[in-house]
């Protein structure tokens, strides 16, 4: 018979000789954050600038709302936020468009300014490069939605001469350029014919294609006349999120190893509502709800009521967060199924509100996503193209293509 005390000491030894997982999670933490320094981290798409459009704040400093300020990029390890420069779908019909996305390229240039010691704007591969090794932060520039080119080559050119290096044709409602994924109006059953013209003097000038937002057969289209590599700054697999109607705004298996057939690369998106079935079904019944209350008590989506309203719903309907699992999930798929060289990271911080996943809620925790990655085996060379060399080695592309 085993005495009390001797069973306890002997249960305690067997747990800690068969409990080895914390040290082997300190393990892939270690190692995460150590090769998010290392190598060149490039996000394809923060919403910054709208975010300081509608509320200036230094984040050169840490801040107390938001998802991006320069300690914790710094602490996440990113070098390359490709900076948003977001006009609405209604800017095109109100004529604000172009005004608005020079406005936001200010704001940008103002970050700069203000901390040449922490930022620069990367106009190239080079830049990003020298900056790297300068220790600085490059902002990139991406315009999300064409509206801002009001059907000029010349106004593309100016954004060209201003710093922009992507351009996401369309966003929320089909526009002069694009039919949008999110529009049951589908104007041109694709491109426009201007839109043609757009991709081309895009591939002249060297700024790459955008097809986030866009409907497939857009994208098909895109695909088709490009002739340098395209990107989809902020898009995660359709595979994951099985909705009724089909959720366009992500990217079914034929159109990411279409992507990847042309070289280019998908940056997945963190916002729950990209990665789960869960969280795009809540949306789809939290919004419908949230509109007919603002239409029957005549509210603003930022009136005071509405915000009530929403904390309301939330407590009776809990959102159902993602996880840093769910997104390696889509990471994993496109791997197999195109590759480790067609994918990157396009977390929508600042743009997809309060829906990212547990785990992932701003640019500091980058190293959470790598540290699950590396769990499943993937390589240090295979986290090298994930961080940021697959869309670098895009980008470099399309430079050499105008060249």
């Amino acid at each position: 018979m085993l005495y009390p005390r001797f069973v306890s000491t002997a249960l305690c030894t067997l747990l800690l000789l068969l409990s080895p997982l914390p040290a082997v999670a300190d393990k892939y933490d270690r190692q995460a954050r150590k090769l998010t320094q290392k190598y060149i981290l490039v996000d394809g798409h923060i919403d910054v600038p709208i975010r300081l459009h509608y509320g200036w704040e230094d984040v050169t400093q840490t801040t107390p709302r938001g998802q991006f300020d320069y300690p914790r990029a710094v602490k996440g390890g990113l070098n390359v936020p490709f900076m948003s420069i977001y006009t609405p779908a209604s800017s095109e019909y109100d004529d604000s468009a172009y005004a608005m996305a020079n406005n936001l390229i200010d704001h940008v240039e103002a970050l700069v300014a203000r901390a040449p010691d922490k930022f620069a704007i990367a106009d190239s591969t080079a830049d990003v490069e020298q900056q790297f090794r300068d220790g600085k932060i490059s902002l990139a520039l991406g315009m999300e939605n064409g509206a801002p080119i009001g059907g000029s080559l010349d106004k593309l050119r100016h954004f060209h001469q201003r710093g922009i290096r992507y351009v996401t044709l369309a966003h929320s409602h089909s526009n002069h350029i694009s039919d949008s994924s999110y529009d049951k109006v589908r104007l041109w059953d694709g491109l426009s014919p201007f839109g043609r013209e757009v991709v081309a003097e895009m591939n002249k000038l060297g700024i790459m294609v955008d097809i986030s937002h866009l409907s497939d057969k857009a994208a098909y289209e895109v695909l088709e006349i490009s002739r340098a590599p395209v990107i989809a700054s902020h898009s995660s697999a359709r595979y994951f999120v099985d909705t009724d109607p089909v959720f366009e705004r992500n990217m079914d298996d034929a159109l990411i190893k279409a992507l990847a057939a042309n070289g280019g690369v998908i940056m997945i998106n963190f916002g729950s509502g990209f990665v789960t079935t869960a969280a795009a079904e809540y949306r789809n019944k939290f919004r419908p709800a949230m509109d007919a209350y603002a239409e029957r008590h005549g509210l603003e989506r930022g009136d005071p009521p509405m915000r009530q309203f929403i904390k309301d719903y939330q407590s009776i309907y809990p959102y159902p967060y993602a996880t840093v699992s769910d997104v390696a999930d889509h990471i994993d798929h496109v791997v197999t199924i195109a590759g480790i060289d067609y994918v990157g990271i396009g977390s929508d911080y600042d743009g997809v509100g309060d829906t990212l996943p547990v785990g992932l809620k701003d640019v500091s925790t980058y190293p959470n996503l790598v540290a699950e990655l590396l769990r499943r085996d993937y390589s240090e060379s295979d986290i090298e193209k994930l961080l940021g060399a697959n869309l670098l080695r895009v980008w470099k592309a399309v430079e050499k293509k105008a060249r």
